[in-house]
């Protein structure tokens, strides 16, 4: 007769060396499961426990959650170990809430938590970015007398460095050296990664250091960072030896590393050497992706040759890459800054005819193309166009059409966009209502633009630079010479200092309106402070100068200006 563990080993597809079950689908797990369900006597928790882990090893948690409770309903008493499970698994799908259920129910069971029961807990509070409740439980860990083994401190270090407390992590690290548990490559690679994310490569490179004096292999992902941090500084030289140190130690880049280089190369400029290190990427055995094929396409818009960018979209069809979304909207955005808006425009039709949806940025794209070339009555039906569709417009494509609106006289259909941008849920940025009462004032509307200025207080913005100028060169072509300069006066009470558009601006007021004793005192505090005269100040001050009804005396004085 055959005993429960050979019953129990039988139904098992393999028998790896864990002990750990294999499947090559969900339905065979669960097909053993029903089996194991059916068998008299039932077999141990031990096997069920193995089964579990197996299920969740393929990240089927809802499904291991479900067993568990089938097997809570044929009376198969939990034990630490599949309780571990179900926190886990409870974790994995965000709901560390119903994980320290799990945990009440392991105390009030009368079992003992182990070292994976809380680091999985700290590992669910990590995901959902409770990184001082992660602390506090690893505390309270300890003081319990559990031992944190190198996967919790690998977790905690993780979730510190993921939150942007890098320092934090590597006060851990310290901490971990001095106790009984070593750091190994994980915990090394997540702290260089977020010192390179931090741009402190000196200590990120520091810490490599470190990490193979002690002996710890370097991965992948740790030459990843470093190299990707290199890149992004230029520094080819060290990448180069950073490459050969990996192809030595049997670490092939891959399609991470060869992305860094290709998209730091095409910023750069250097489009020709990065098209050398695709050469090699394919050359190694590596097949580049659309992320690859759209950043080498996005370098040759940036210069502007967008014949070299449609060979490279055409090159990547050919070898079975297909286009996203994200390689059209480059596309379209690199004709719209030739201001080829055809083109641009049957890229709008091909996308969609291939099945992908345009999104704002598409959209926002082409309407700033069009009223680039003009287009504004071509623009306006696309925005419309953009809002049936179910894409929903951004502040990004609202200032584009507020600014094209006012610069073509377009003031009561700008008050009105911006109406609907008050009335909708977006909050409209200083920007937006700097636009509007820059329309305003150049419209002669100085009214308006004052109640919409004096009113950003009320609506939790404050002026920029930007605004305050807008504000005051409208003033000064009024004449409102006083009013002007109260808002010069307080842009420095303001924390908005002026810069050399605000002294031009307002000297330009003073002089035009032949109140030359404040002109000078604003010109010369304008050099004092490092500003430079402008062009269209330097043209009224020779305007002037040429005036033979202007004081001999003054005209020296502004002489000094022009020099």
């Amino acid at each position: 007769m055959m005993t429960m563990t050979m019953i129990t080993r039988a139904i098992r597809t393999s028998s790896p060396p864990s002990g750990m079950w294999t499947f090559d689908t969900l339905d065979e797990a669960l097909s053993s499961f029903n089996r194991m369900l059916r068998m008299n006597p039932l077999p141990s928790i031990v096997d069920f426990a193995e089964l579990l882990t197996s299920i969740s090893k393929t990240k089927h948690y809802s499904t291991v959650l479900s067993l568990s409770l089938q097997m809570d309903s044929f009376g198969i008493p939990p034990n630490i170990y599949t309780l571990t499970i179900l926190i886990n698994s409870f974790c994995h799908l965000n709901r560390v809430d119903f994980a320290f259920s799990v945990l009440a129910k392991i105390l009030k069971l009368g079992h003992q938590p182990n070292t994976a029961t809380f680091t999985a807990l700290i590992r669910g509070l990590c995901v959902e970015g409770k990184i001082g409740d992660a602390l506090h439980l690893f505390d309270k860990m300890v003081s319990k007398g559990f031992q944190p083994n190198v996967v919790t401190y690998g977790t905690l270090t993780d979730g510190l460095c993921k939150v942007g407390n890098t320092s934090g992590a590597i006060r851990l690290l310290r901490s971990m050296e001095q106790g009984n548990c070593q750091p190994n490559v994980v915990v090394y690679t997540s702290i260089i990664d977020s010192l390179c994310k931090d741009k402190q490569l000196i200590e990120a490179l520091n810490l490599f250091s470190e990490m193979l004096a002690k002996g710890i292999s370097p991965n992948i992902f740790t030459y990843n960072s470093i190299i990707q941090a290199l890149c992004s500084l230029c520094e080819w030289k060290h990448v180069r030896t950073l490459l050969n140190e990996m192809v030595n130690s049997k670490i092939m880049p891959d399609v991470v590393t060869f992305t860094a280089m290709v998209d730091a190369l095409c910023k750069e400029g250097m489009v020709a050497e990065a098209h050398d290190v695709v050469d090699t990427m394919i050359e190694k055995g590596v097949e580049p992706d659309v992320v690859i094929y759209s950043t080498l396409m996005d370098g040759h818009c940036l210069r502007s040759e967008m014949d070299e960018a449609v060979k490279v979209f055409d090159v990547m069809v050919r070898r079975g890459c297909v286009p996203n979304l994200y390689s059209y909207n480059i596309l379209i955005n690199g004709y719209c800054k030739i201001r080829r808006m055809d083109k641009a425009m049957f890229l709008l039709k091909e996308m969609c005819q291939q099945g992908l949806l345009p999104n704002t940025v598409t959209y926002s794209t082409l309407i700033h193309g069009l009223c680039l070339v003009g287009r504004l009555s071509d623009a306006i039906p696309l925005f419309h166009e953009m809002v049936a569709s179910g894409q929903i417009p951004d502040l990004v494509t609202y200032s584009i059409l507020l600014d094209y609106l006012c610069k073509n006289c377009h003031l009561a259909e700008a008050v009105a966009m911006l109406k609907a941008i008050e009335g909708s849920n977006m909050d409209p940025n200083i920007q937006i209502y700097t636009i509007v009462i820059d329309g305003m004032c150049k419209a002669g509307e100085l009214e308006a633009a004052r109640d919409i200025f004096s009113n950003l207080s009320s609506k939790g913005l404050h002026p920029n630079t930007w605004t305050y100028n807008t504000m005051i060169h409208g003033l000064c072509k009024r004449g409102l010479l006083d009013e002007a300069n109260k808002l010069f006066m307080e842009m420095d009470e303001n924390d908005c200092s002026p810069n050399d558009c605000t002294y031009n601006i307002i000297s330009r007021g003073f002089l035009q309106n032949k109140e030359m004793l404040r002109a000078v005192q604003l010109l010369e505090e304008m050099l004092a402070r490092g500003f430079s005269v402008d062009v269209s100040t330097t043209k009224l001050l020779a305007e002037m100068l040429s005036d033979d009804r202007l004081d001999q005396s003054v005209k020296q004085i502004l002489h000094n200006f022009l020099k």
